[in-house]
């Protein structure tokens, strides 16, 4: 059953290193310099998992920013043989030039950067599809997809990233923390997480959903139920 190969995916895999890649840590002291956050270790690691676990081909990250969960994938690649290309999304050029120097660090491993949102990019891969004309502006399809994106954008991400999935591919991103306080109907966070609620709700008809709760975080996977 393709549930239990997600669970399969999920599980930590006790031959890597537990310990976070040393241009990782060095990233996590950038980021900590310049006020930004990131997924907890504990999460890192397990996407390092799942990765190895499934052995993709072609990679998507969406939000990469400078490159912290990255540096964990581009540790992994370099040991290994099969990858054709692990492509970093990211919205603005300032982390684009950051992502870069990350790139040339490992430049054994097949890789690229893209600037722009993941609903934008979709929609001009929808063009692309029809017209074919140049260089697709992104991956037209990946085996592995991870996204990572603030909460009023989060489903949105996820719907437009889901319909590049091959037959076994997997997208993973981690479940948004649910809004507090007295908040309007109409304030963005709660928008975006009931958005995520009907996202759940919705793609459970058309993909199996798998939940991998850890120490700061609970990782959600998505893998196709049309080719069982």
């Amino acid at each position: 059953m393709r549930e239990e190969i997600l669970g399969a995916i999920l599980s930590a895999n006790k031959d890597l290193s537990r310990d976070e890649p040393e241009v990782a840590s060095n990233i996590g002291i950038q980021l900590e310099h310049m006020a930004l956050t990131t997924w907890s270790i504990s999460v890192r690691r397990r996407l390092r998992d799942a990765i190895s676990h499934l052995k993709p081909k072609n990679v998507i990250q969406t939000g990469a920013g400078i490159g912290h969960l990255s540096a964990w994938f581009f540790h992994h690649f370099e040991q290994e043989d099969g990858l054709s290309n692990f492509q970093m999304i990211e919205e603005g050029n300032r982390f684009a030039v950051i992502l870069t120097r990350l790139k040339e660090r490992y430049s054994s491993v097949p890789a690229s950067i893209v600037v722009g949102t993941p609903s934008l990019l979709s929609s001009e891969l929808k063009a692309w599809n029809i017209s074919k004309i140049g260089e697709p502006p992104m991956l037209p399809n990946a085996d592995a997809i991870i996204v990572d994106s603030i909460m009023t954008r989060l489903a949105d991400d996820v719907k437009s990233m889901l319909p590049l999935l091959n037959k076994n591919g997997v997208l993973f991103t981690v479940e948004p923390t649910p809004p507090v306080g007295d908040r309007e109907e109409d304030d963005p966070e709660v928008v975006g997480f009931n958005k995520w609620m009907e996202l759940i709700q919705s793609t459970n008809e058309t993909h199996h959903l798998a939940f991998a709760p850890l120490f700061g975080g609970t990782i959600v996977a998505w893998i196709g139920k049309d080719q069982d």
